[in-house]
């Protein structure tokens, strides 16, 4: 085993740097440029395409192209603008002048009014509104080439030619092509055709002095070369001007890469995607790897150091991170896990402890889940007992008042009445037990609460009136304020609340007190008040009083405390209802509530 390690731990030891050497001396020196160089044309050649189709594709031209230009290079670093047949901008009327042609030195170009893009001139960097030499209304002459029948302006000056501007690639053509002195008027040259142009300037679409110009006016040199390939375009063939332009071009010892794509725009004329990327992030990393290169040496030797120390901790670390899972193991936690990363002895022991500490916790898990349950049902039925003995409790005085009433011949002529009565609450605890049941499966998390529609003043009405002997019988009198509010609850589970409220104030309010009932409509909701007077609960116990099996008085006496479980199920029905209740002491006594949800009424 011990060979076995040791032999692979030199065997990747050695492979990591040599193959770190290779790479190095190899990327340097062969691969890396050529590679960067390759794939930043092709990227931006698909680029391009993409380009070129949203370029198509755009609707509103004037506010898209530019957006479509700064969004392209800052994805890729590459300046891009559309050209027209012509070699001219697109969409560059929002830097122009309008010049109505007064007179002409040739007969073949009829009078007009022309547009001329600025960007082309020298001095474009300080065009602005307000320049004297475009003012509007300034004479000035124009010295254009003839394309067909259209006029490319490359010189514009004062009357006086006091001021010129000119597109000095073009200019440039114009005297290697022209052998008369510049302002010659030869315009039977055919290799340059230009003409002279006389006009008004009649409207000016200059940016204000502190409003940003478009993107690509930003990069003079990118401007520049689109100067070139127009000159070129104009003076020679489309192949020719593209093979002079695209490739690899040079400037301040930086080299750049131009594309010309020829497309088709939507008005079926001959268009050109025009781009600029840099190549100088390559040859500065070229540069700076080279002069590193000294240092490589050592930085080889400190890497076999770090290559050997890691594969040895990387062998011994399993072994350490066993020994600390066992420990947890012993100690009932199973929460870590061994990463199996080889297919070794180490590697196959890790997956077995794995494998023992997940069936251990399942085990453990099943059991815990198996006696939590236990201890959930034995509570459950403990709870279920208390809870039906205490709520049968009340129908059963109920029926007993009856029989008593009936046994006494008093009221006889209200015989049927008392039989309908007790045959209810009959019905009643068949019902309670039903829905004990159900509330001791929701104790185990089962229960579903039924919400319907009813009148809650109703079901307080009936409850007053069920408790009617009792609350005579301790001479208290009852105050009831309600109003007709339909509510959605389960109507039995709040009778049974509103009946363990009321029985509670009748048990702790002194003879001759007062048992106040009112209701609060609220936008959404409404509260139910149920306030016995004569008696404080101590500020200690307010909280107390909802457990179960909780009463004020220490006798515990069921006459006077009652089994303690009324307060308990009241609390537990309105949990499920969802709604928020409590108890508070006031001048007069302690008052209960709760909030039940009003009946939405439709818009009409």
């Amino acid at each position: 085993m011990k060979k076995g390690i040791v032999f692979k731990l030199f065997v990747l030891t050695t492979a990591l740097c040599i193959l770190i050497l290779d790479t190095i001396f190899f990327g340097q020196t062969v691969f890396f440029k050529q590679y960067y160089v390759h794939q930043k044309v092709k990227n931006v050649k698909a680029s391009l395409e993409t380009f070129a189709q949203n370029y198509v594709n755009q609707e509103n031209r004037s506010l898209d192209i530019g957006r479509l230009e700064q969004e392209f290079y800052r994805e890729h670093n590459t300046w891009v603008t559309v050209l027209d047949e012509f070699g001219n901008v697109k969409e560059s009327s929002d830097d122009s002048i309008e010049v109505t042609i007064n007179e002409v030195s040739h007969d073949n170009f009829a009078a007009k009014t022309i547009i001329i893009p600025l960007y082309s001139f020298s001095d474009f960097e300080g065009i602005r509104q307000g320049n004297e030499f475009l003012r509007k209304g300034n004479d000035i002459v124009i010295q254009g080439l003839k394309k067909g029948t259209e006029v490319i302006p490359y010189i514009i000056s004062t009357d006086n030619f006091a001021v010129t501007w000119e597109n000095n690639r073009l200019a440039k053509k114009e005297h290697e092509l022209l052998p008369n002195e510049k302002g010659s008027e030869d315009l039977n040259n055919t290799k340059f055709p230009t003409l002279f142009l006389f006009g008004t300037i009649t409207k000016t679409m200059l940016p204000a002095k502190n409003e940003a110009t478009r993107f690509i006016y930003t990069n003079h040199l990118f401007l520049d070369r689109i100067k070139a390939f127009q000159a070129d375009l104009l003076l020679k063939n489309e192949e020719e001007a593209t093979a002079t332009l695209e490739g690899t071009y040079e400037e301040n010892d930086i080299k750049y890469k131009q594309f010309v794509t020829a497309i088709t725009d939507q008005e079926g004329k001959d268009a050109y995607i025009f781009a600029m990327t840099s190549l100088q992030p390559v040859d500065e990393a070229i540069r700076m790897i080279q002069d590193y290169y000294l240092y490589i040496v050592v930085f080889v030797l400190v890497l076999i150091l770090l290559a050997s120390f890691y594969f040895s901790k990387g062998i011994a670390s399993p072994l350490l991170r066993i020994n600390q899972m066992t420990k947890k193991i012993t100690e009932l936690d199973f929460s870590e896990k061994l990463p199996i990363t080889t297919k070794d002895e180490i590697g196959d022991l890790s997956r077995n402890i794995n494998e023992l500490s997940d069936t251990l916790n399942s085990y453990i898990q099943e059991l815990q889940q198996d006696i939590e349950k236990e201890k959930q049902l034995e509570n459950t039925r403990k709870e279920f007992i208390s809870g039906v003995s205490h709520e049968l409790k009340t129908p059963l005085s109920v029926i007993q008042s009856c029989l008593s009433i009936l046994k006494d011949g008093v009221a006889n002529h209200k015989r049927d009445y008392y039989f309908s009565a007790m045959e209810n609450e009959v019905k009643r605890m068949d019902l309670l037990i039903v829905d004990m049941l159900e509330l001791a499966k929701y104790e185990s998390g089962t229960y579903k609460m039924k919400l319907d529609t009813f009148r809650i003043d109703t079901v307080i009405e009936q409850s007053c009136e069920k408790l009617y002997n009792d609350i005579a019988h301790k001479q208290l009198s009852l105050n009831v304020s309600l109003a007709p509010i339909e509510v959605v609850a389960n109507k039995l589970r709040i009778e049974q609340v509103i009946v363990n409220f009321i029985n509670n104030a009748i048990r702790y309010t002194p003879e001759g007190n007062s048992i106040n009932i009112s209701m609060t409509e609220e936008q959404e909701s409404v509260k139910v008040c149920i306030e016995n007077t004569g008696v404080h609960i101590p500020s200690v116990q307010i909280e107390k009083i909802w457990d179960r099996f909780y009463r004020g008085e220490v006798s515990r006496h069921r006459a006077s405390g009652g089994t303690g479980l009324g307060l308990a199920i009241s609390k537990k029905i309105l949990e499920l209802h969802g709604v928020s209740y409590g108890a508070n002491n006031t001048v007069d006594g302690v008052l209960f509530f709760f909030f039940l949800e009003k009946r939405k009424v439709p818009s009409k």
